[in-house]
C-alpha cells in the first residue's frame, strides 16, 4: 500500500467515525430522553460519555494529524481555501463538542441521583438536555460540511 493511500484511508475513517458515533449517540441520548426513565437515562449517558471518550476523542486527535500528513503528502498547502474553511469548521465543532461532554457528564450524573433518590429528572437535566440538543445541530452540520468540502475539494479563494 502507498502511503497516501494508507494516510486517506485512516483519514476516512476517522470522519466516519466522528459522524457515525456523533448520529449515533444523538439517536441514543434522543431515544432515552424521550423515554422519561431516569434508569435508561443514567445508563445510556454513561455508554455515550465512554463512546465519546473511546471513538470520538480518537478520531478528533487523528483526524488533523492525518489531514496534515496527507495533504503534505500530495503537495496541498494547508492554506488552499476548501482545507482552510474545513479546519475553521472543525474548530466550530469541537467548540460545542467540549461543552456537549460536560453536558452529558451532568445528565448522566442529574439522572443517576433521580434513579437514587426514587425521583423524576429534575428541570435542571431538561434544561441541559435543551442545550446539548442545540448544540447538536451546528457541530453535526459542521461535520456534514468539512465531509463534504473533503470530497468535493471546491477551489475556493482565500490568500493568506
Amino acid at each position: 500500500m502507498e502511503y497516501d493511500l494508507i494516510l486517506r484511508w485512516l483519514h476516512v475513517l476517522g470522519a466516519c467515525t466522528l459522524l457515525g458515533t456523533g448520529a449515533g449517540i444523538a439517536f441514543f441520548m434522543l431515544m432515552a430522553h424521550r423515554s422519561g426513565d431516569p434508569r435508561i437515562v443514567a445508563h445510556t449517558a454513561g455508554i455515550v460519555v465512554l463512546a465519546d471518550l473511546v471513538f470520538t476523542t480518537s478520531a478528533v486527535l487523528i483526524q488533523p494529524v492525518t489531514g496534515a500528513l496527507l495533504a503534505w503528502e500530495l503537495g496541498w498547502s494547508l492554506w488552499e481555501g476548501w482545507i482552510l474553511l474545513s479546519l475553521v469548521l472543525y474548530v466550530l465543532t469541537g467548540a460545542f463538542w467540549l461543552p456537549v461532554v460536560w453536558i452529558q457528564l451532568r445528565l448522566r450524573n442529574l439522572a443517576q441521583a433521580a434513579m437514587a433518590e426514587g425521583r423524576e429528572l429534575c428541570p435542571g437535566y431538561h434544561q441541559l438536555f435543551r442545550i446539548w440538543f442545540a448544540c447538536g445541530f451546528p457541530a453535526f452540520a459542521a461535520v456534514l460540511a468539512i465531509v463534504w468540502l473533503m470530497l468535493a475539494r471546491p477551489d475556493i479563494a482565500w490568500s493568506p
